[in-house]
C-alpha cells in the first residue's frame, strides 16, 4: 500500500489526523456512503486501485487488507470491487446490522442484505447454520479507479436505498464484486454497545 488517505466530515477529526501528520480530507456532511466520500475525493489520490477501511472498521487486520490487494493482483480478469466475507453462527444470521452474502460458486458476490439470507425452508431456524452456508460481509472494499470514476452515472438503484447497502448500486448495475471468506470476523461498531466493547478491547 502507498498511501493512505483519511476522509471525514468531522472537524475532531481533521485535528487529530492533522497533529500526526497524516494526509486528511474535509468532505461534504451530505455524502450517503463511504463508497461517495471517497469519490468526492478522487481527484486526489494518485493510484488505480483504492483500499476503503470504513470508520466502523477499527479492527481490522493488516493482513486482511494485504489479502484483499493480493485477490485483486492475482484474479484475472480484475474484479471491479473485492471485498471479504466470515462465516456466521446462529446469533449473528438475524442481526440486520451484520450484511449477509450469497455468492456465486466462483466467488463472485449475487447479492446483500441485512435480512438471512438464504431463507432455509422447512428447517427450524436454530438449525439454519448446520444446514446452509452463511457468510456475514466485512465492510472494507478494494475497487478499480475506473469503478469509482462510474459512481455519479450509475443509475439509483432500489435495492441499495431499500437496505441501505452502497455496495447494492454497484451490484444492481452489472458490476462484478468478487468475495473471499476469511476466518476472523473483526468487531465492527455499529451500536452504543459495540463501541463499548471496542474500546474496552484497544484500552
Amino acid at each position: 500500500m502507498s498511501e493512505v488517505h483519511i476522509a471525514t466530515d468531522a472537524e475532531k477529526v481533521v485535528e487529530a489526523v492533522q497533529s500526526w501528520g497524516g494526509k486528511v480530507w474535509m468532505t461534504d456532511k451530505n455524502c450517503a456512503s463511504g463508497t461517495e466520500r471517497i469519490v468526492s475525493i478522487l481527484d486526489n489520490l494518485d493510484c488505480d486501485i483504492i483500499i476503503n477501511v470504513q470508520g466502523d472498521q477499527p479492527l481490522i487486520e493488516p493482513a486482511l487488507i494485504n489479502q484483499l490487494i493480493e485477490i485483486f493482483e492475482k484474479t484475472e480478469p480484475m474484479p471491479d470491487i473485492v471485498t471479504p466475507a466470515c462465516p456466521i453462527d446462529n446469533e449473528k444470521i438475524f442481526d440486520p446490522n451484520l450484511v449477509k452474502i450469497t455468492r456465486r460458486h466462483d466467488g463472485y458476490a449475487l447479492y446483500f442484505s441485512r435480512n438471512p439470507i438464504p431463507y432455509v425452508r422447512d428447517v427450524k431456524t436454530e438449525n439454519w447454520p448446520q444446514t446452509a452456508p452463511f457468510l456475514g460481509h466485512i465492510g472494507i472494499y478494494g475497487y478499480q479507479r475506473q469503478v469509482l470514476e462510474t459512481y455519479h452515472s450509475l443509475p439509483k438503484s432500489p435495492l441499495e436505498e431499500a437496505e441501505k447497502l452502497e455496495q447494492l448500486r454497484f451490484l444492481q448495475a452489472g458490476k462484478s464484486i468478487f468475495t473471499f471468506v476469511t476466518s476472523n470476523y473483526p468487531s465492527s461498531v455499529d451500536t452504543a454497545a459495540d463501541l463499548e466493547r471496542v474500546r474496552a478491547i484497544l484500552s
